[in-house]
């Protein structure tokens, strides 16, 4: 069955039998109903890879198939789910990073469903005009989005799939509201390691990087395979989902050919700039993933 929605409101939950608040007209909140929008069909029978990621860092928009997926990824290792959580904390420092950097505006790929501090938040909070275009391919990603659009003029949501990265690029979400003379910070956040080897992951993220000019830069974060039981989790992704493919950090390290990757290189997450002292050694949490950014010169 799928389902037909203007959006949720309030808390936004949407797991099955769960009923959310209405919002004042004024709260354009990512989850406001707008009824002067048509439906988008959701599929509820199947997790979403968005929806996945929303139950493991403990959000509400998301349904019982997707909880699913996450309680067998817990009975491999518990610690490994709560990486989607070490993720969420990595982009926020990153964005920080990248805006103090000066850079202002954003391409998000694959950059699923809102939580507390999303990249336009981070960004504008200290470059208020800074411009940010999120991607994924789950419908359901730009029916949250649709508050956001009339909310804040700054920022947009594209329905595609990253393989086709000519069509995101040329899209008018895209073209002319980025402008790609300039310097742009390009996310790939927790997204190449579904891509399949024969997806050709290296060159769809070749592409976009050969959009960028001097100054960009790529912060990219990816599933590795640190630990015996990353294999586990790679065929629950697979059995669930579909896709879902670990790499080593050489290869992961090797998607960011031909910029300069800054200090302190690709790193298990926590260690990547933390806010503050972190203890090792890193539970799984810590190791499921790997990530780094780099700047082209």
């Amino acid at each position: 069955m799928t389902e037909q929605t203007n959006d949720r409101s309030g808390s936004g939950d949407i797991a099955p039998g769960g009923a959310a608040e209405p919002s004042s007209s004024t709260d354009w909140s990512w989850t406001t109903p707008r009824s002067d929008e048509p439906p988008v069909e959701i599929d509820t029978t199947r997790p979403s890879i968005a929806r996945v990621y929303d139950a493991a860092i403990g959000g509400k928009d998301h349904y019982e198939v997707d909880a699913k997926v996450i309680e067998e990824g817990r009975r491999v290792s518990p610690a490994a789910v709560d990486s989607a959580r070490v993720n969420r904390d990595l982009l926020i420092r990153g964005v920080r990073y990248l805006a103090e950097q000066g850079i202002d505006q954003y391409l998000d790929l694959g950059s699923g469903l809102p939580s507390a501090q999303n990249t336009h938040q981070v960004a504008q909070a200290i470059i208020p005009h800074a411009r940010v275009v999120y991607v994924d391919n789950d419908p359901i990603v730009l029916s949250h989005g649709r508050a956001l659009l009339a909310k804040n003029n700054n920022t947009r949501v594209l329905t595609a799939n990253i393989l086709d990265a000519d069509e995101i690029l040329n899209s008018p979400e895209v073209e002319g509201f980025l402008d790609f003379s300039r310097p742009v910070g390009l996310l790939m956040m927790a997204v190449v390691h579904h891509l399949l080897d024969e997806e050709d992951p290296v060159g769809v993220v070749e592409r976009y990087k050969s959009q960028l000019v001097s100054g960009s830069y790529l912060f990219l974060t990816h599933f590795c395979n640190t630990f015996p039981e990353a294999k586990a989790m790679e065929d629950v992704l697979v059995k669930s989902l579909g896709r879902g493919q670990l790499r080593s950090r050489e290869a992961i390290t090797g998607l960011f050919d031909g910029m300069e990757i800054l200090e302190p290189g690709v790193v298990p997450l926590p260690l990547w700039r933390p806010d503050e002292p972190v203890a090792e050694p890193l539970d799984h949490s810590g190791l499921m993933m790997v990530g780094g950014m780099a700047v082209k010169r």
